[in-house]
């Protein structure tokens, strides 16, 4: 942990920027993360000094016929300015989906051309956009055209490291009306491993006038000035390093983080607003994940049939007192109380 006056050595984190005409109020930002920045995990990064949030990506096409979660996973509910990531492989439908989310309160519109997964990329959408410049422009094109707020782009280096193309298409992206660029600085094919790539993203920046964000590995504010000054960028995206602890966003641009007490009913909270969210049974599901994220980070020690009961519990009384439990040290009475 760094120290608590961090946002003094490191000013350049709290300063506001601009999206177009829309106003940013720090420049550390969180991630869109497809299953992570829910409502409820948005709602308290937020809360905690983000300076901006990005919906978990919606697929256009899905949007457009109401199908799956595309229509939950658009709501912005009052957190202003409200970011929208969309994903699609098809310029018509990402025009719809965008004229449909603006129309939905969306203050800014994200073009995702960075998700690795295979799922996406599959259906030749994320990175898989960056094989095909060509066709990646006329989804901007039509993006930008169908809508009268900012739209930005998020992308990686390239497809692999034989073709590192994000300074190209970023320039061509700007020149067709893009706003903001987003570079994680890795390759698709590197997926997460490896180390983010720094240096590369100035690529990008030498070639491009708008505002850039730069992504990859960014835990500490040291390594948020580093990326930085090592890549022109204007200001840091951070996802991974997020999981488990949705106020850190906020904690790096000099935003107080919460004390270890205040962290167990933050997590209760969480839960239960994810609980809220989706309804019971899906809402245990969607949760395990981030209760075992913080675990991992606020009770690393827990006993293993402790963290096991956690997670398998179908009882969000019993969850609750247990996860409050954990993170304040006092298991012991949590398993006396459940007995």
């Amino acid at each position: 942990m760094c120290p608590k006056d961090h946002h003094l050595r490191f000013p350049d984190l709290a300063k506001p920027f601009h999206i177009g005409p829309v106003s940013i109020r720090n420049r550390v930002i969180l991630a869109p993360m497809s299953g992570v920045t829910d409502l409820p995990f948005r709602r308290l990064a937020w809360r905690f000094g983000a300076g901006l949030v990005v919906t978990e990506m919606v697929a256009s096409r899905e949007l457009v016929l109401n199908r799956g979660e595309s229509w939950a996973r658009l709501k912005g509910a009052g957190i202003s300015p409200h970011m929208v990531q969309l994903a699609g492989r098809e310029a018509r439908w990402m025009a719809d989906a965008a004229k449909i989310a603006a129309d939905n309160g969306a203050d800014i519109i994200d073009i995702n051309m960075g998700c690795p997964a295979k799922k996406v990329t599959g259906g030749y959408s994320g990175s898989a956009l960056m094989r095909d410049p060509d066709l990646a422009l006329s989804l901007i094109e039509a993006t930008v055209n169908a809508v009268d707020v900012p739209v930005t782009l998020k992308m990686r280096l390239g497809w692999d490291e034989n073709s590192i193309n994000a300074p190209d298409i970023a320039r061509r992206a700007e020149d067709a009306g893009i706003r903001l660029v987003t570079i994680h600085g890795r390759t698709r094919m590197q997926f997460y491993e490896g180390r983010a790539d720094w240096d590369a993203i100035r690529l990008v920046r030498d070639v491009v006038s708008i505002p850039l964000i730069a992504n990859g590995d960014v835990e500490t504010p040291e390594d948020a000035a580093a990326i930085l000054e090592r890549s022109g960028a204007d200001a840091v995206m951070v996802g991974r390093g997020a999981q488990g602890r949705p106020w850190h966003i906020g904690w790096l641009a000099g935003h107080a983080a919460p004390s270890q007490p205040e962290i167990a009913a933050l997590v209760v909270e969480h839960y239960e607003a994810m609980l809220e969210l989706y309804g019971r049974e899906a809402g245990l599901r969607h949760a395990r994940k981030h209760l075992g994220w913080y675990l991992d980070r606020f009770a690393p020690d827990l006993p293993t049939e402790e963290k096991a009961a956690i997670m398998i519990s179908r009882d969000p009384a019993d969850v609750a007192r247990r996860i409050t439990a954990a993170l304040t040290g006092n298991t012991a009475v949590a398993r006396k109380e459940a007995a």
